[in-house]
């Protein structure tokens, strides 16, 4: 008897959000440029208007198109911030621990304040002296400085002016940094180490000297190893889940 595997026919939105995405990664649509109107491309593909917005609204969710005003939709190119919750979602469902953030974050973080020294602009440079301004105010007025610190090392990785080491850093630290909160109450001077730490890196930045602010991204990334363990944490914890939400 003639054995006949079933065909898997992908849904007709998906068929349309896959062209769609091939003609935005192929170039034929440039960001900036807009998308043909839901009755165009639905006289296009030879389907309904509901199963072409239902295509775009892939596109929308994967950030290749937004919305301009009620209607108009431009092709646009997805950053970090568009990116970065679904990947810490991703990390952390695979039960992602503090150790495995931190093996990346030791690369990573020392790359990025090299990089920074070698491409920041002064723009950017005002934008990390002025998150170490607050930092230190935050921690006169003995709040955390937790969310400055992510904060911190956001901007320094913009500084870098690398694509692939933001996309690849920003989920990390998103999940990382916050363990800094898990160990401030048991390390009160931790706050003082992170504002040495912040001042070197920034000095070296102002500098234009990669070495040192290599060097102090080092220290840093391994101080938050150190306090992480002298607050009797495991490395093998996993990220809270929370910080996904």
């Amino acid at each position: 008897m003639l054995k006949i595997e079933k065909l898997s026919v992908p849904p007709a939105y998906q068929v349309v959000s896959n062209e769609l995405r091939r003609h935005i990664l192929a170039g034929s649509l440039r960001p900036g440029d807009p998308l043909p109107s839901e009755v165009e491309l639905a006289a296009r593909f030879g389907v309904n208007r509901s199963t072409v917005r239902e295509g775009i609204r892939q596109l929308e969710s994967d950030g290749l198109v937004r919305r301009e005003g009620r209607k108009r939709l431009l092709v646009t190119i997805p950053d970090h911030s568009d990116l970065t919750p679904r990947t810490t979602r991703a990390l952390v469902m695979r039960a992602v621990t503090f150790g495995e953030l931190w093996d990346v974050s030791r690369v990573l973080e020392p790359l990025a304040a090299r990089l920074a020294a070698e491409n920041i602009s002064e723009a950017e440079l005002d934008a990390l002296k002025q998150n170490l301004a607050a930092t230190k105010q935050a921690v006169e007025q003995g709040q955390s400085p937790g969310i400055l610190d992510l904060e911190f090392h956001t901007l320094l990785s913009e500084a870098a002016h690398n694509h692939a080491l933001l996309l690849c850093r920003e989920p990390v630290g998103r999940l990382l940094y916050p363990a800094f909160e898990q160990i401030q109450p048991q390390l009160p001077q931790a706050a003082g180490r992170l504002i040495k730490a912040h001042t070197e890196i920034v000095e070296a930045l102002e500098r234009r000297d990669p070495r040192h602010a290599e060097l102090w991204a080092a220290k840093h990334i391994e101080d938050l190893k150190r306090g992480w363990l002298m607050a009797k944490l495991p490395l093998d914890n996993q990220i809270d889940r929370s910080l996904t939400s």
